[in-house]
């Protein structure tokens, strides 16, 4: 492992030999390294004003490479020229890493840190000159391309920004310990939607990994493939402190109490003084984490209560651009049947929901003639979980292709001295009710809409506050044929639209800003793989993504195992055509991997018990 330190004046005369072997590395003849000798010679003078950083080996403390953080912003620059242009700039003047070190991540360090002192110095605009071996290096970690610079180096901007102030307010600006609590939180509920095996559930328990953008340590209920946390570590930048815990409750749903019944493994998850980040409150987590239980909290996780919290904020006023669709309780199937029934022959599509679906679970889109065709209402019930039902009003949508978007989502948080935080609003991916996946990033989000969208879910934020509410929470929409929004829900949880807004904001410091995120709750794997091959499918994904200009993350490992494959994704980009693109490129690849291999069985990782994961 290598670590990043300030260079010394001392070294000057070592750091430009190390400069020059670099140079040689890539074939240039001693002529042309003469030439470039003393445009590349560092001065010990320079040293401290070039902003020269060394990456050192932790091991033996060799120096293994170089960057330079160049400009000066003590005088102003004349108007109209680059400098004067998006703000202060600064230059990436110099990157080089010893030869028989590369490929050991040691560039990726350097340019990270080169973006992390670039934003935290104020720069707007990166710049960097690169001769044609670089190019793909700054291609891969996120610089645009623009052209070429006077001397005709290809040049490559980046825009450094610093972590968003709701990620910071999220966990204090520091790491936190990730809980992978899903089927825990979702068992409190006993919903008859919910399947009592909590199987799907612990597959994504793996978002853990997400829950905000620097992890310390991931507690997982079941054991993940070891390939999976390095390429993470990899793609989002992770030091090698992160602990991951897994295999912690393979099948029961309690993760939490299974942590607390590890006194060494609570010890460690509890006693570092670091924020506990769990999918969702329960009680059980509430009595890992020391905290009080106040079930109350959670009311609003029903969708009735969000229903009743929507018309109190409406009868306000102040939202002109939102409306209420109609909901009526149905205690008893009879009441289900004859409101049902009633709606279906009045020509309306009804929407049956049960209290705590998730991701559009006990949710069902039900037509006039789909009653018919089932022959009749109570022919409908019948394939419904039972218990209770909401019967709710569908709200149809704007037509045609051109419409946009239909299913929105705002995300925000409150935190423990009650103050609400916003995080951003997303597009998401639903069809028939079912929660397939969602976008996050500039732009995604229509500009008309996201005005009123954002102000509604402040005012339910506040709401959720004053009810005693604290943590995360999304309020979810539909859009109706006049372009107006229609609330349909709440999650005092993390969701998956969550998760790709931690991934964006954790790419936009790596990388720079202005990343779009996709999650994509489920990719269709062509067959199943022995881990070895599953790590060299991801591998080869994120290399393929990489050359069309986005990253891909896998999200959800632990399906890819089972009889019938799929995993859970990210993919990101800067542009709305790569993002599709690298959708496209990883759904296609996924399905092909039957034809290369014939089906194995399943090779899982085995639980690491106590012992924590290095992350590289």
């Amino acid at each position: 492992m290598a670590k990043v330190r300030t260079a010394r004046p001392a070294e000057a005369a070592e750091l430009t030999a190390l400069v020059l072997r670099s140079k040689a590395y890539w074939g240039y003849d001693a002529e042309f390294l003469a030439a470039c000798a003393p445009q590349l010679r560092i001065a010990g003078a320079q040293v401290a004003a070039r902003r020269i950083v060394v990456a050192q080996d932790e091991g033996d403390g060799r120096v293994l490479g170089l960057a330079s953080l160049e400009g000066s912003w003590e005088r102003a620059e004349p108007a109209g020229s680059e400098e004067s242009r998006g703000g202060r700039v600064a230059r990436l003047g110099l990157l080089f890493v010893e030869p028989d070190a590369i490929g050991r991540g040691i560039g990726r360090l350097l340019y990270r840190d080169a973006v992390r002192r670039a934003a935290a110095l104020g720069v707007g605009r990166l710049l960097i000159d690169a001769d044609p071996h670089a190019a793909g290096f700054y291609r891969a970690m996120g610089a645009a391309p623009s052209g070429r610079s006077p001397d005709g180096l290809f040049r490559f901007e980046v825009a450094p920004v610093p972590p968003a102030g709701w990620a910071l307010a999220w966990t204090g600006g520091v790491a936190a310990v990730h809980l992978g609590n899903v089927a825990e939180f979702n068992a409190q509920f006993q919903d008859p939607s919910l399947d009592d095996r909590q199987h799907a559930a612990h597959h994504y328990a793996c978002l853990a990994a997400f829950y905000s953008p620097s992890p310390a340590v991931l507690v997982l209920p079941r054991a993940v493939p070891p390939g999976w946390i390095r390429l993470l570590g990899r793609q989002l930048g992770w030091g090698p402190e992160v602990e991951v815990y897994d295999g912690v409750a393979e099948r029961d749903p309690g993760l939490s109490d299974a942590v607390r019944a590890r006194p060494a493994l609570a010890g460690r998850v509890t006693g570092r003084g670091l924020p506990l980040v769990p999918w969702g409150r329960t009680a059980a987590f509430s009595e890992l984490a020391g905290l009080p239980w106040r079930p109350r909290e959670l009311r609003h996780e029903s969708k009735s209560a969000a229903h009743e919290l929507f018309g109190r904020i409406l009868a306000g006023g102040g939202h002109p651009l939102i409306v209420l669709p109609g909901q009526w309780r149905a205690g008893t199937r009879r009441t289900a049947v004859r409101l049902l029934a009633a709606r279906a022959r009045a020509g309306e599509s009804t929407v049956l929901k049960s209290e705590h679906g998730v991701g559009g679970s006990g949710t069902t889109v039900v037509t006039p003639a789909g009653v018919r065709a089932a022959g009749g209402a109570r022919a409908v019930l019948r394939g419904l979980p039972r218990g209770p039902l909401l019967v709710e009003e569908y709200v149809p949508g704007p037509a045609g292709a051109d419409a946009g978007p239909r299913d929105l989502t705002y995300d925000g948080f409150v935190d423990g001295a009650g103050r609400l935080h916003e995080v951003g609003a997303a597009v998401m991916d639903v069809v028939d009710g079912a929660y397939r996946g969602a976008t996050v990033g500039p732009g995604v989000v229509p500009g008309a809409l996201e005005g009123p969208l954002s102000a509604f879910g402040r005012a339910v934020g506040r709401g959720l506050a004053e009810y005693g509410y604290r943590g995360w929470f999304d309020v979810d929409f539909v859009v109706d044929g006049r372009g107006r929004l229609a609330p349909t829900e709440t999650n005092l949880r993390l969701t998956g639209p969550s998760v790709a807004f931690m991934v964006a904001a954790r790419l936009d410091v790596l990388r720079g800003a202005g990343h779009l995120v996709r999650i994509v709750d489920r990719v269709e794997l062509g067959a199943r793989l022995p881990q070895a091959q599953w790590d060299e499918l991801c591998a080869g994904l994120a290399r393929a993504c990489a050359e069309l200009g986005a990253v891909f993350v896998p999200s959800v490992p632990t399906a890819a195992f089972d009889p019938a494959p799929w995993f859970g994704m990210l993919v990101a980009a800067r542009e709305a055509g790569v993002l599709d693109a690298a959708e496209e490129l990883v759904r296609a690849r996924a399905l092909a991997v039957g034809e290369g291999f014939a089906p194995a069985g399943v090779q899982s990782s085995k639980s690491n018990g106590l012992v924590g994961l290095r992350v590289t």
